[in-house]
């Protein structure tokens, strides 16, 4: 368990530094956040792009000169070669930089050169709550828009999978909708009552969940209590399984701009975890991403 992202910034200091493969890396937020891993001993970073424009925003920002750089100034080409770095194992975790997010995600699922694995790809988020004692980690408010019974499994099981290399041996699961009773009129409700029977079955990664739950149970105890409903986790949940993408997303969004929750975001259900973060969020977002990969890189054992 992380009590904040200064404990899981530490713990990542304290392993072998991986290579990141940067796509399209002229975006001068992720140079940003590439010199304060490099600073901090995380990672070294290989940037593909535009070398013309890479080179004076590494020079502005204080990035070493050291650093490799594959110039490739056309945008699909860049990004296919900087997955092609993460398939052929000369980098371990693959970060977007300056691309759209369909073209980024065309060269991850290339099926040459691509990241592919068999699984769905999901959203796996951390989120330092003020006032909370422990980080918070969510799935998937940035992928699967509408996701059934079967891609609400796969979501889980990548989600178990980060949760278990940051070093969790039996997290706790939320399996979210807006009520905690089960009803034909509510899909999110009976999915939850069959993640439930599966994890019962054995038919899951271990973990201890519960659903359907609302937020507010899953959140606290008290209110729990309140509505005389009996709960192993209830205040103390590690993974918020979201029932579509609008509903993590907009938690999400939520808590970073009122709560001023900070965040970090990566792509599980590859060979390789992904860092896909919004231009908008800050460099420490960023750092916070990408100390995150490292860790589940090292705690899964990827090459």
């Amino acid at each position: 368990m992380f009590g904040d992202f200064y404990e899981l910034l530490a713990a990542a200091k304290k392993l072998k530094q991986v290579n990141i493969s940067v796509a399209v890396a002229q975006e001068p937020g992720v140079l940003e956040a590439i010199k304060e891993a490099e600073d901090a001993g995380l990672a070294k970073a290989i940037l593909v792009g535009d070398e013309t424009v890479i080179r004076p925003m590494m020079t502005k920002i204080g990035l070493s000169e050291d650093n490799r750089v594959i110039n490739i100034p056309d945008l699909d080409e860049a990004a296919l070669r900087a997955v092609e770095l993460v398939h052929n194992g000369e980098a371990q975790v693959l970060m977007k930089g300056l691309i759209n997010t369909s073209n980024f995600m065309r060269a991850v699922l290339n099926r040459e050169k691509g990241l592919r694995s068999g699984s769905i790809l999901s959203h796996f988020a951390a989120f330092e709550i003020p006032g909370e004692k422990k980080l918070a980690f969510h799935a998937d408010g940035g992928i699967n828009v509408a996701p059934n019974l079967s891609q609400k499994r796969d979501i889980l099981i990548n989600s178990l999978s980060a949760l278990k290399a940051l070093g969790f041996t039996r997290p706790k699961v939320a399996v979210l909708a807006a009520n905690e009773q089960v009803s034909p009129k509510m899909q999110a409700t009976i999915d939850a009552a069959d993640l439930v029977a599966m994890a019962q079955a054995g038919e899951l990664p271990e973990c201890e969940l519960e659903g359907p739950m609302s937020m507010d149970i899953a959140a606290s105890c008290e209110s729990a209590e309140h509505k005389g409903i009996e709960s192993k986790i209830a205040g103390d949940v590690d993974l918020f399984l979201f029932p579509t993408v609008e509903a993590g997303n907009l938690v999400a969004k939520t808590l970073i701009k009122y709560a001023k929750a900070k965040n970090a975001g990566i792509i599980m259900g590859a060979t390789h975890p992904i860092v896909m973060v919004s231009r908008s969020n800050k460099a420490e977002s960023k750092l916070n991403s990408l100390a995150m990969a490292a860790l589940i890189v090292r705690g899964l054992q990827i090459n």
